[in-house]
């Protein structure tokens, strides 16, 4: 929808309200990221697939093969200007997508299943991956013969007390489950299986802070936009925010670094786990987080640490959410079906703004009309007048550079970069993979909608018969009525 035609007073909201689309591609989502635009969405599929959504038109822009078949894509990092993704999988690959033209700039093995791979912040050949049971990597894919692998603690940094209670046998089990770059790149932060979170250093490669905030495994940690902010979800069914200094100061002492819990988000009523947690857009005053075998999404107020919104949508448990990096737009898969669902404000159009002289009225108003606004022209006229636009060619190809220079100059002014990447449009994509085109005739279990041929012969082969029987997705029989 264009933003002129939508009401102000809506865009302010900063809270999705209701269930506004749902994306599918070829395969079930797992996971997804939202390019730091906010113009497409890349989705993560357990056959190891990876679809690019045009969130203008909703339909998939580019789909990408080249992890293992039937390995589970575990993550996925974008590059700052949009054209490079990153992509991690169980099947012991990362690869570096180039999506002027699909592309594999770079692929690497690192040697085991991969949980997480994130790029590096102003780096985009260089990424940090929690592999499992092993000790996390930060990649480096500069020399495109070879990738340069430096691996990275897993145990953390202990006071000299705490290292009298410590012991070979329990440091064995110390993994790291997840790992994510501050934004200026200067450090990583990592979460462990024994509930510890370190900082290490990305120049040292060396554990400069570690605090244990529970004694179950972290499952995921998001940073703020700012990289002030600390988003962490744990096993214990407790979501905890951490305010950050600033890592990228020269002059911070790792002595000095003190980290304390902000605020925890839990149910204390239903005790529910959660799958998936994410901060809200630039600003980070929510937190939002996906709960296992439920189907809704808790949005809390950081402020004062209270839930302010759930969000209801599918029957089916929730996955990976994410939330757009601009605007009240919130994305999820759905477990079962492996669906795309967003959520958004529904903005009704103002018509008005197509035109000065447009009135909107909300109820019957007396019309009084033009002298020669009805009046008969000859059919041949109109016929003439008809031709005449018919023989008009329109350029749907050609790109306005004028055009595209005043909407650089205009997103340079908000604050963007006016030579950011597009992503070239396909239009060799073959058959969509859209919502519209998929039919639901169970629970989790989809169909592609018939050609009309499909249907003609369908047709012939019903006969002269008034009446046949169609299974439902129950197995319960019905009768429909053959089309005439």
């Amino acid at each position: 929808m264009n933003l002129p035609l939508t009401d102000p007073v809506l865009l302010a909201q900063d809270i999705p309200e209701s269930l506004s689309a749902r994306l599918r591609s070829s395969g079930q989502a797992v996971c997804i990221r939202f390019s730091h635009r906010g113009d497409l969405l890349a989705s993560g599929t357990a056959k190891g697939t990876i679809a690019i959504f045009d969130l203008e038109t909703n339909g998939v822009a580019r789909k990408l093969k080249g992890h293992t078949a039937g390995r589970t894509v575990q993550s996925l990092s974008w590059e700052k200007s949009g054209r490079y993704l990153l992509s991690s999988s169980i099947d012991w690959k990362v690869i570096l997508w180039d999506l002027k033209d699909g592309s594999r700039v770079r692929v690497c093995n690192l040697g085991a299943p991969v949980y997480i791979a994130e790029l590096h912040p102003q780096n985009w050949l260089m990424c940090v991956a929690a592999l499992y049971e092993y000790r996390p990597v930060l990649a480096d894919f500069t020399d495109e013969r070879k990738v340069v692998q430096h691996a990275l603690p897993n145990l953390p940094r202990r006071a000299p007390h705490e290292m009298e209670g410590a012991n070979e046998k329990t440091d064995a089990k110390h993994f790291t489950t997840v790992a994510a770059f501050t934004p200026q790149g200067s450090h990583i932060i990592t979460g462990t299986t024994k509930g510890w979170l370190n900082v290490i250093s990305t120049a040292t490669r060396e554990t400069v802070y570690s605090t244990r905030l529970c004694s179950k495994p972290i499952l995921l940690i998001r940073l703020s936009a700012s990289g002030r902010d600390l988003l962490v979800n744990s096993s214990d069914t407790i979501i905890r925010t951490l305010k950050l200094p600033n890592l990228a100061n020269p002059n911070l002492q790792p002595d000095s670094i003190n980290l304390e819990v902000e605020h925890k988000f839990q149910d204390v009523v239903n005790r529910l786990s959660w799958n998936h947690v994410a901060f809200s857009s630039n600003t980070a005053d929510y937190v939002m987080a996906s709960t296992l075998m439920n189907h809704d999404i808790y949005i809390w107020e950081r402020g004062h640490g209270s839930l302010v919104k759930i969000l209801e949508g599918p029957r089916e448990e929730l996955g990976a959410v994410e939330w757009h990096p601009q605007r009240p737009l919130v994305a999820a898969t759905g477990v079962e079906s492996g669906r795309v669902y967003v959520w958004g404000i529904n903005m009704p159009q103002r018509w008005s703004a197509l035109a000065p002289d447009f009135v909107e009225v909300e109820e019957n108003v007396e019309y009084i009309e033009m002298e020669d606004e009805f009046d008969i022209h000859p059919i041949e006229e109109l016929h003439r007048k008809r031709l005449d636009q018919e023989d008009e060619d329109v350029d749907v190809l050609t790109v306005d550079e004028e055009q595209m220079q005043r909407e650089g100059h205009v997103m340079k002014a908000a604050g963007g970069k006016d030579d950011e990447f597009r992503m070239p449009v396909l239009l060799d994509m073959g058959e969509s993979d859209s919502e519209d085109e998929i039919v639901a005739i169970g629970t989790g279990q989809f169909r592609r909608k018939s050609t009309a041929q499909e249907d003609m012969a369908a047709d012939m082969m019903d006969g002269e018969d008034e009446e046949r029987v169609v299974e439902n997705g129950n197995g319960h029989g019905g009768t429909k009525r053959r089309r005439e």
